[in-house]
């Protein structure tokens, strides 16, 4: 005969000298809500037909397969074109960092502290910035952020100290990740930091528009307003700004040039075959008796040049 009894609310386990006593477990009241037979802890609440679909063709299991699965999705004009690109560079921010997209410390446009007000100003207008970075007796030892706004402030009151002007340089590693470092953007409000190399020391910097840019593409800043057809601007200093898609013809029709035209479309193809590749910011070449400055450079090619004319005395022509 069995030691063990069913009780009413449990299992009769054996106690002391042989009396039986039930097990301390809670009987349910007609109070308690009583469970649903069908009930599961995760209700599955895909039609049949959805997890069919799933069954016979699973979701994509790897990066690769996502891209591919938004690539389908454009094709089947499911998206657009720009959200698929959007998406795919949410996807591959996620594996850069922020010496991956930097601006390197060698074509860094800085600020000497000590530098008179007509230089800094100079510097201001030719590179056509809002924020620049201010150094102080080397240019790896930056003190701080100069707003270019700000430096007019000189103008009207020069006994301001350019100290007191400066904000707090923001400096990140170069092993940064490009979508922790927008979260800090965004945050704290800054639109640059220095990108710091592994000994310390200043590898380039970085704005939040470098990262926007790997999500959306380029992005129109100042130097974008496409008013003229020509893509040619004249500056106050008699220099002009001239669009790197700009075409030849438009070149030779503002400067009265003859440069070929026949290989090339764009003045920045024909420059960048000049040189032997895409020139980077600050890089200067001249044709046709006119010297091409690189302003502005990304996605592989060159968004605007400084165009001005070569002194005639300084024309290997006419040295000879």
């Amino acid at each position: 005969m069995s030691n063990f009894k069913a009780g009413r609310c449990g299992p009769v386990v054996p106690g002391h000298c042989g009396i039986l006593r039930s097990a301390p477990l809670r009987c349910p009241k007609l109070s308690d809500p009583q469970p649903s037979r069908h009930q599961r802890p995760s209700e599955d609440k895909r039609s049949l037909f959805d997890r069919l679909i799933e069954f016979i063709s699973p979701g994509p299991d790897s990066r690769a397969e996502l891209i591919a699965t938004l690539a389908d999705a454009e094709q089947r004009e499911l998206i657009e074109p720009e959200s698929r690109q959007m998406l795919e560079g949410v996807l591959r921010m996620a594996d850069m960092s922020a010496g991956d997209v930097m601006v390197a410390a060698p074509r860094m446009d800085l600020l000497d502290i000590d530098a008179p007000y007509d230089e800094l100003l100079g510097v201001v207008i030719e590179t056509a910035h809002s924020r620049f970075p201010v150094y102080d007796g080397r240019r790896d030892n930056i003190i701080g952020i100069l707003m270019a706004k700000d430096l007019l402030k000189l103008q009207r009151a020069p006994e301001l100290n350019l100290r007191t002007l400066l904000r707090p340089a923001v400096f990140v590693p170069e092993s940064k990740r490009l979508n922790e470092l927008l979260r800090d953007f965004r945050s704290n409000r800054n639109h640059l930091a220095i990108v710091i190399d592994e000994f310390g020391q200043t590898a380039g910097l970085i704005t939040i528009e470098d990262v926007l840019e790997e999500i959306v593409g380029e992005i129109e800043d100042e130097f974008d307003d496409r008013d003229q057809e020509s893509g040619v601007y004249t500056l106050a200093d008699g220099s002009h700004r001239v669009a790197g898609d700009t075409s030849i013809a438009s070149v030779n029709e503002a400067f009265g040039l003859h440069l070929p035209e026949g290989d090339f479309d764009t003045i920045g193809g024909l420059v960048a075959h000049e040189l032997g590749r895409v020139p980077r910011r600050g890089e200067t070449v001249e044709l046709g008796g006119l010297r091409f400055a690189v302003m502005l450079a990304r996605g592989g090619a060159v968004r605007w040049f400084r165009v001005a004319r070569v002194p005639a005395r300084s024309r290997p022509s006419d040295a000879a």
